[in-house]
């Protein structure tokens, strides 16, 4: 198996979602990991798979302007305002996809401290027990719903002022694993160079997964297909379904 890496692209919350359920679902390698870290055109939030739409807009900024979209995985409310956000893709058969749910988390969110800290940027993960017991797809009664007011089990956090500073969600099919994470910007060292970390995970990520990574074009996917499912993700049945 190797790992892909995507260039980085901007586009609308609905286009990376979209974009993001194509990597799982449509991936033209078969067999092979892939990653993409990306951008935003406009402010955006957006929120999980299994959340109530009347929560959500309870929880955002009044009298704003963005972008708003319900993501194929589940977790919180995420405000991609000031995040650096990604997407990874470990297919069936390899091992990470059929590690538990919490296991697999810890490993990419390990590979993220690291590459923190190689910039000076000090980084844990939060253990099990710090707090609450709680996992990303178990969450306690008492999670807010919204991803960086409240650190889960091995998410990433600053030691000293165990603030979050990355989180994540998941999506298992018979394609394999989804990942949507995001990192929060103003959780971190503001002169953090985002090229040499995103060099950084790749290199972590690649040696944690046991794999090489390739640096790859972007996928020869059908454009009416993502038209169709980026479409979709700007619907209000889509949005507003719970």
């Amino acid at each position: 198996m190797r790992l892909d890496v995507l260039p980085q692209r901007q586009a609308g919350a609905a286009e990376n979602m979209a974009a993001d359920f194509m990597l799982l679902q449509r991936y033209p390698e078969i067999g092979y990991l892939r990653f993409r870290a990306y951008g935003w055109h406009r402010p955006a939030f957006t929120f999980g798979y299994s959340q109530k739409i009347d929560f959500v807009r309870s929880q955002l900024p009044a009298q704003e302007t963005f972008d708003l979209c319900r993501r194929p995985t589940g977790g919180g409310i995420v405000d991609h305002r000031n995040d650096w956000t990604y997407a990874l893709v470990i297919p069936r058969g390899h091992p990470a996809e059929e590690a538990r749910a919490l296991e697999s988390y810890r490993l990419v969110h390990a590979a993220i401290a690291d590459a923190l800290r190689e910039q000076g940027q000090p980084a844990e993960l939060k253990q099990r027990g710090d707090d609450t017991d709680e996992t990303p797809e178990h969450p306690s009664a008492k999670a807010p719903g919204i991803c960086f007011q409240r650190a889960e089990c091995f998410d990433v956090i600053v030691p000293e002022t165990r603030r979050k500073i990355a989180g994540a969600a998941q999506k298992r099919n018979k394609h394999g694993l989804l990942f949507q994470g995001s990192i929060d910007r103003g959780a971190v060292r503001s002169d953090l160079d985002w090229e040499t970390f995103h060099d950084a995970l790749i290199g972590h990520l690649a040696s944690a997964l046991d794999v090489d990574s390739q640096n790859v074009g972007w996928p020869d996917w059908s454009d009416e297909e993502l038209s169709a499912l980026t479409e979709n993700y700007s619907t209000v049945e889509w949005n507003e379904f719970r």
